[in-house]
């Protein structure tokens, strides 16, 4: 008999959105997004350091020593703050998709399926569109007017 594995993490249920609730989040979310990208580039520009530190040949000196310290902390410290930063969006069911690029998926219901408005850092108007959870990840469907959002609380057609 094959021992049982613990789960580290229990199940829960996914939190679905609506549009108005969405709207409301849009300045929050170009905070938290904003600051996980800055993050992310932190900790690329360490570990980049790191590495071109790593190909230099020359013997390691004291200096080199507490230097390469200082870099590899450095990149704990971005790390770090990316982690808690990512750890807030997933807190309200918010998943980052890229963070260069500063985009995130919002999951709602459409009909009875699953589907995700998608969030653009740079739009202006934050969500640029949504998707079917089973659509190609680079599928991105154009929001209606959000004129219908009053009515039944939901955008996409």
């Amino acid at each position: 008999m094959k021992p049982r594995r613990e789960r580290s993490k229990r199940m829960r249920a996914l939190r679905l959105w609506s549009w108005s609730e969405v709207t409301k989040a849009v300045a929050y979310l170009h905070s938290v997004i904003g600051s996980l990208r800055e993050h992310w580039l932190e900790v690329l520009r360490a570990q980049r350091q790191i590495d071109l530190a790593s190909k230099q040949n020359s013997p390691a000196n004291r200096q080199q020593i507490i230097d390469e310290a200082s870099r590899a902390d450095e990149r704990q410290r971005a790390q770090t703050k990316f982690d808690d930063a990512l750890e807030e969006l997933n807190g309200i069911d918010v998943f980052l998709l890229d963070p260069v690029k500063g985009s995130a998926l919002i999951p709602f219901r459409k009909e009875d399926d699953l589907a995700w408005y998608v969030f653009d850092h740079f739009a202006k108007p934050g969500v640029i569109g949504w998707r079917y959870h089973q659509d190609p990840i680079e599928e991105c469907r154009p929001l209606e007017t959000p004129v219908e959002a009053t009515i039944d609380d939901s955008v996409p057609k």
